[in-house]
């Protein structure tokens, strides 16, 4: 008998301490990353040495050469052994210090990372010496002492050879021209900001400088001189504080863009305590703005200075320190949202815009005229007190459905979104039109004819109304002033959809389906759904016919689809791509079918104009936000998911009924992955209707003359009069 041999016990491996100098160039990669981030904290050293002149000089990018000097009051000799180690500062002793921090730099790891992946040179002079000193370093410790040197007032550091020991890094730099770019913009930033210093830069061996800025008093003379007067005339200063410590303390200063300015992309230069630093949610939430309120979905210029209490700031969040995290941030970010956008709307008197006239149609049954009157105050009349019962306690321009914080205590477990009022807007709002619609004749007409048909007091209601949550499956309320209106989304969604295909005719974004989808299973799949003889043999061959025709007839207008509504189906009959109506939302992929099947037999393909309404139509109800096809798991709903020992489930256009036999239902037993699945539909849904459909509305939709007619708006009640009864209670 043969002894197999014992298998070898492999040992799990050693932890060993990482030698200094490894662990020394592995921070020195994370704090300095291009040349851009050396000059950074050169300057920012620069400024807290209270320079009033600074000059940068670079060469191939900064990897050959970077010179930062400055006028500030140098650095003492006794001081230079421990210079360039790290850990070593000036700025603070102790780590409660930086809850009071002022100056830029504290952490004392920016020159002693430069000199492990750089040669250093520092030459400085303090006041009241006869002459200076020059000492070079390397991985942190002085080559040789410090050599006596003429110098002038101030400092000078130079880094040459950067990133000469880290290859990798050195060959993905090897565009001098975009870091050399970088630096430009970083100097300018600080050049607007720092009105009292002086900042110069140039390349080696250049005779001018790309930035020149001097000392000035006015801010404006600091942009017109770095960015130029085509800037420096189209801003707008703003202003906004608060002092309520119960929500925030800030004082912020600036200049917006206004609507006649026109660039490619955002320019955004912000700084919280005289710190340079970014703040992705605010760049975000003001991009919304611009987009939201100026007819072009143009780049904004923005310079803003905000001012918080040290203790609201921390500034220890990035290796780099970009980035600082605020202490309320949210709602800093709301409040100077709501200002930048006020500001915008009151200087849009500077630009010419058209509009059209809309005549408001007689009263309807469902919601009349005085339903919808907003009484707006005669032009010139004088103000009056409003009476305290028809005081509007909502505004529109508040995050949609501040009542379901109360309602859903983790809505976000659903849907693994970030709905924060910066990311959602920042996608919601996205921009208007950036290309003009395809100058079809048949499309402008149909366009016009939306124009045309607009109700204007129900466009009013739709702009300026608060959604506060869903009333059932289908109706959502709103409060517009001081009525509650009951709102169809399902026909809301639909019709926003169908002017969204018009608007956006010819170009769309694409939803790329993971799989391609074979049109005649889908036209199978639909025609089965509507059959209610499902035992029919004869009705499958018709189906088969159907399918085939309907599948050859999509074939041959796939060009046109795709280059018109970006529907992509290829020469086998597959359909792969749909377009995208409005960002952040993606239709019931179950309806999927049903809309194929509507594209052969609904669209009317011989004349163009119908052609076009009818396929903005299909799309329209494709994309509608319908209610899920499983039953809603709250409420009643929840009955259909529960387990049953003999029974059966069956569901009928939406009316559901649980067939029990001769079984039981099994106590608080349920299907949890049906259940879990309609949850997160469920969810979705309503996530959508708060999130995207009612923030687009706003900006997009025109409702027709037919929606006060129709049951689309029903006014239930009003705030007034319900105020008089609870007075009386």
């Amino acid at each position: 008998m043969e002894i197999e041999p014992a298998e070898e016990v492999k040992e799990p491996p050693r932890i060993h301490r990482l030698d200094e100098p490894v662990v020394n160039r592995i921070a020195a990669g994370e704090v300095i990353q291009r040349p851009v981030s050396a000059v950074k904290e050169l300057v920012e050293n620069s400024l807290d040495a209270s320079s009033t002149s600074i000059s940068v000089l670079v060469k191939d990018g900064g990897l050959k050469l970077i010179q930062v000097s400055d006028d500030g009051h140098g650095i003492r000799y006794e001081d230079l052994p421990i210079l360039c180690e790290r850990h070593t500062t000036s700025k603070l002793s102790k780590y409660e210090d930086l809850q009071s921090i002022k100056s830029m730099g504290f952490r004392g790891e920016a020159l002693a990372s430069m000199t492990y992946v750089g040669h250093v040179t520092v030459t400085t002079i303090t006041r009241g010496q006869l002459h200076g000193y020059r000492v070079s370093y390397r991985d942190g410790v002085m080559e040789n002492e410090p050599k006596a040197c003429a110098a002038v007032k101030g400092t000078q550091i130079v880094i040459e050879n950067l990133f000469y020991n880290m290859i990798a890094r050195r060959k993905t730099l090897q565009n001098s021209a975009d870091d050399y770019t970088k630096i430009v913009d970083l100097l300018s930033r600080f050049a607007i900001h720092h009105i009292d210093v002086s900042f110069s830069c140039r390349k080696h061996g250049a005779a001018r400088a790309d930035v020149h800025s001097v000392a000035t008093p006015s801010r404006l003379n600091a942009i017109r001189s770095v960015y130029g007067l085509l800037v420096a005339q189209n801003l707008i200063k703003i202003e906004a504080s608060d002092h309520d410590p119960s929500s925030s303390v800030f004082e912020m200063d600036g200049f917006i863009s206004n609507s006649n300015y026109v660039a490619k992309k955002t320019t955004m230069v912000l700084f919280i305590n005289d710190r340079l630093v970014e703040c992705t949610a605010l760049k975000r939430a003001l991009e919304v703005v611009y987009v939201a309120t100026l007819p072009k979905a143009s780049k904004p210029f923005i310079y803003m200075s905000i001012t918080l209490p040290p203790e609201h700031v921390d500034v220890n969040v990035h290796p780099t320190k970009r980035e600082v995290s605020l202490l309320n941030q949210e709602v800093i970010v709301e409040k100077m949202q709501s200002v930048v956008e006020s500001v915008l709307r009151n200087s849009n008197e500077s630009r010419t815009f058209q509009e059209q006239t809309v005549e408001a149609t007689p009263s309807v049954p469902s919601v009349t005229n005085n339903d919808l009157h907003l009484s707006p105050s005669p032009s010139g009349s004088k103000s009056q007190r409003v009476p305290v019962n028809k005081i509007v306690r909502t505004d529109s321009s508040d995050p949609a459905g501040r009542m379901h914080a109360y309602l859903y205590k983790n809505p976000q477990k659903y849907l693994g979104r970030d709905s924060s009022l910066t990311t959602v807007r920042s996608s919601v709002r996205q921009r208007r039109n950036l290309k003009e619609t395809g100058d079809l004749t048949s499309i402008q007409e149909l366009i016009n004819d939306i124009d045309s048909k607009c109700h204007s007091d129900l466009l009013d209601i739709v702009r300026q109304s608060t959604y506060v949550g869903m009333a059932d499956d289908v109706f959502a309320l709103l409060q517009h002033n001081t009525h509650l209106y009951l709102a169809n989304v399902v026909n809301l969604s639909k019709e926003l959809m169908y002017q969204q295909v018009l608007r956006r005719f010819a170009h769309f974004n694409a939803i790329q389906l993971s799989e391609p989808a074979p049109l005649q299973e889908l036209i199978m799949l639909a025609l089965k759904e509507e059959d209610l003889d499902l035992e029919s043999n004869e009705n499958d061959e018709l189906k088969k016919k159907i399918a085939e025709m309907n599948t050859q007839l999509l074939k041959q207008k796939s060009e046109m689809l795709e280059e018109y509504f970006c529907i992509f189906i290829d020469s086998d009959g597959n359909l792969s791509r749909l377009p995208i109506l409005l960002d952040q939302y993606t239709p019931d992929m179950d309806r999927v079918p049903e809309f194929v099947l509507c594209l052969g037999n609904d669209v009317e393909w011989e004349e163009e104009k119908n052609c076009f309404q009818s396929l903005a139509a299909a799309l329209g109800n494709f994309y509608a936000m319908h209610p899920p096809m499983l039953p809603n798991p709250s409420g009643k709903g929840l009955e259909f998911y529960r387990k049953r020992k003999h029974g059966k489930h069956t569901q009928d256009k939406g009316n559901y009924s649980c067939h029990v036999g001769d079984g039981t239902a099994e106590k608080d037993e349920f299907e949890h992955e049906l259940l879990s699945e309609a949850e997160t539909a469920w969810a979705q849904r309503e996530w959508s209707i708060q999130h995207v459909l009612f923030p687009s509305m706003r900006l997009f939709l025109k409702p027709p003359n037919s929606m006060a007619s129709n049951g689309t708006f029903v006014r239930v009640a009003s705030l007034e009069k319900l105020y008089k009864i609870f007075e009386r209670c």
